[in-house]
């Protein structure tokens, strides 16, 4: 599995260090930035392009990380066919997928350390969407999406 991976300048270090961990597991982590915790990076930038890469097929999945993960998930989830959630714990982060199918696990770097971020990882990539009445769900989910003029097709 392809993973992205993108965060803010607040988050460069624990994004280096989950991209090791993964690595190591035997996943492919391409890094779309920050890179640098001394250059200030906008959130919504690296949000952006992990979100484009997973829509064209770059990735298959993405990893966002920002002070709380929240403003990088908002900036993520405009992008049609995307379905990110911030998680500070490993259940929240395997029934996502379970449930919602989601495609992007977002974080903040000032919210979990190194050791918790790399459980809540884990059961992300571990977990398998379950279908079923989920799929309903994501499906009015996309609906929506839709409904206000994006056109996604998965």
């Amino acid at each position: 599995m392809k993973i992205g991976f993108g965060c803010d300048h607040v988050a460069v270090e624990l994004k280096n260090i989950l991209m090791e961990h993964l690595k190591e597991k035997g996943y492919e982590c391409v890094d779309y930035g920050g890179y640098d915790p001394n250059v200030k990076i906008n959130y919504p930038e690296p949000g952006l392009k992990v979100a484009e890469a997973i829509m064209r097929g770059d990735v298959d999945k993405g990893v966002l990380i920002c002070g709380t993960g929240i403003g990088i998930s908002l900036a993520a989830n405009k992008v049609p066919g995307i379905r990110a959630a911030v998680c500070s714990e490993p259940y929240s982060a395997k029934l996502t997928v379970e449930h919602n199918n989601a495609n992007i696990i977002a974080m903040g770097a000032r919210v979990v350390g190194p050791e918790l971020a790399k459980m809540i990882v884990d059961e992300f990539f571990g977990a398998k969407f379950q279908g079923g009445r989920h799929e309903m769900r994501v499906n009015m989910i996309s609906d929506i999406e839709k409904k206000y003029g994006a056109h996604w097709h998965e």
